[in-house]
């Protein structure tokens, strides 16, 4: 039997689990205050929402929503390393499409390392498009774009 996937905003006993398995060069009081920060639903002038995703009572990684324009967002999903494969990300992906769409977006914009097949194969899955041109992003990092409307 598969385990329930929900979304939750991260709360400060979270500092312990997002310390150890997303930033292990904080200490836990950094992490706190980061936990803090997720708390505004804004970053740098712009809708954005960080989330815990959670698999059966335990946090199997961090998924955030984050606006681009008036009617365009992107989603982001980071499964901690042992929780990857297991079809975590495909029911959290949709729960992060409806909140967007809650939010008032109705296009999601994702960029998606080229080199990251599960992420490719994830957003063909669930009826995401791209032109297939590798694009060279802000961090300098090459990326395929995968749009859908919701």
């Amino acid at each position: 039997m598969s385990e329930a996937v929900f979304l939750r905003r991260f709360h400060p006993e979270d500092a312990e689990p997002v310390q150890r398995l997303m930033y292990p060069d904080m200490t836990v009081n950094e992490a706190e205050r980061l936990i803090a920060e997720w708390e505004k639903p804004e970053f740098e002038g712009r809708y954005f929402e960080m989330l815990a995703v959670i698999c059966g009572e335990r946090i199997a990684g961090s998924a955030s929503v984050t606006g681009r324009g008036k009617a365009t967002a992107s989603l982001g999903i980071e499964l901690f390393e042992d929780e990857r494969g297991k079809g975590i990300a495909s029911k959290a992906m949709p729960l992060l499409m409806r909140l967007a769409a809650e939010k008032g977006y109705s296009v999601i914009l994702d960029q998606v390392r080229k080199d990251n097949a599960a992420s490719i194969a994830l957003h063909e899955k669930l009826g995401f498009e791209s032109d297939g041109y590798v694009y060279v992003n802000k961090r300098g990092r090459e990326v395929l774009i995968f749009v859908k409307p919701i």
